[in-house]
């Protein structure tokens, strides 16, 4: 891996919704996430990883992406990178400074020129975490539409540090440490999100976790199957407001020994929708939810004060 990247992580994203209830619910008691914080208008979930939370939905008028969050590998990086936002064209929304969240850490926020709202953070709480079969561990990757996916492959790689590892048609695969993408972006006729992908510890663990998700009334948009790009194994869901969602495991891990690859080497044979084989097509309801998701008009700040939930008392920060 080289030595210079100066995102660590992808640590969580944040989701504006018209019904706050009923997505805590589902991301709670159907995605298998447990609830951690609280403020007026806000929920935050945590995986059974040790970030201090993963999800953070927001009350709001519609549904929107908010926020991807980053975690820097080291104090200076955040300044560095701050700066690289603003000799970017960036819009600036908040400076680097104290997170009033319930992690904690210093942190900035920015809104790339494209439309999305990006936050990186260092020194923020972490958890005492724990593999747990069929449950999430921590987030995999967050793949977001552009209409100018070339421009936009461009600014994570030269402002922000990614390593492109692949390119398909569609889709351009960058990464910030060993997992082989933490950011996807997918070719589209609109800037949004197109899904939020979470890690399960193993193929068995997506199979069984799926089930769960499908015992819960919320069928399977697309799955399972194994991709080409990063290997991994995956099951789609369209959760609440039309946000899609994937459980996956297996991603693939990968060095500076790893070998780009192009369109020409991402072709499937007809019909074939994954690299088994065994995939259905996508529904139409999943293809047309991750068209549907655009990112948020304003930040949202988190408010102060923040409600005890089970486990918050326990975060602590980690070197």
């Amino acid at each position: 891996m080289p030595p210079d990247y100066p995102v660590a992580a992808l640590r969580s994203v944040a989701l504006s919704t018209p019904d706050l209830e009923a997505a805590r619910a589902f991301y709670t008691q159907t995605w298998q996430l447990e609830l951690v914080a609280q403020a007026p208008g806000r929920a935050y979930l945590a995986a059974s990883g040790d970030d201090a939370y993963v999800l953070e939905l927001r009350a709001g008028a519609r549904a929107a992406l908010d926020v991807v969050s980053f975690r820097v590998r080291a104090a200076a990086d955040l300044p560095r990178l701050y700066e690289a936002c603003v000799q970017a064209g960036c819009t600036i929304l908040q400076p680097p400074g104290p997170d009033h969240g319930p992690a904690g850490g210093t942190h900035f926020i920015v809104r790339e020129p494209q439309g999305c709202t990006l936050e990186f953070l260092y020194g923020d709480a972490r958890r005492e975490g724990a593999i747990r079969p069929n449950r999430p561990l921590r987030l995999a990757h967050v793949n977001i539409n552009s209409a100018a996916i070339e421009d936009l492959s461009r600014f994570w790689q030269e402002v922000l540090g990614f390593r492109l590892t692949d390119r398909s048609q569609a889709m351009a695969f960058l990464s910030c440490n060993s997992d082989h993408h933490a950011i996807v972006l997918a070719q589209a006729p609109v800037n949004g999100l197109n899904h939020v992908a979470f890690l399960l510890p193993d193929l068995e663990s997506v199979m069984r976790g799926a089930g769960h998700v499908v015992d819960h009334g919320c069928g399977i948009g697309w799955g399972p199957g194994r991709h080409g790009p990063g290997d991994n194994v995956f099951a789609y869901f369209v959760g609440p407001d039309d946000v899609v969602v994937e459980y996956t495991a297996e991603v693939l891990q990968v060095d500076e020994s790893y070998r780009f690859r192009g369109p020409q080497d991402w072709v499937w044979p007809p019909g074939r929708t994954d690299h088994w084989g065994v995939a259905p097509p996508k529904t139409a309801a999943c293809k047309a939810a991750q068209l549907a998701i655009g990112f948020a008009d304003a930040p949202g700040f988190p408010a102060i004060g923040f409600a005890d939930a089970p486990g918050i008392n326990e975060t602590k920060v980690k070197s």
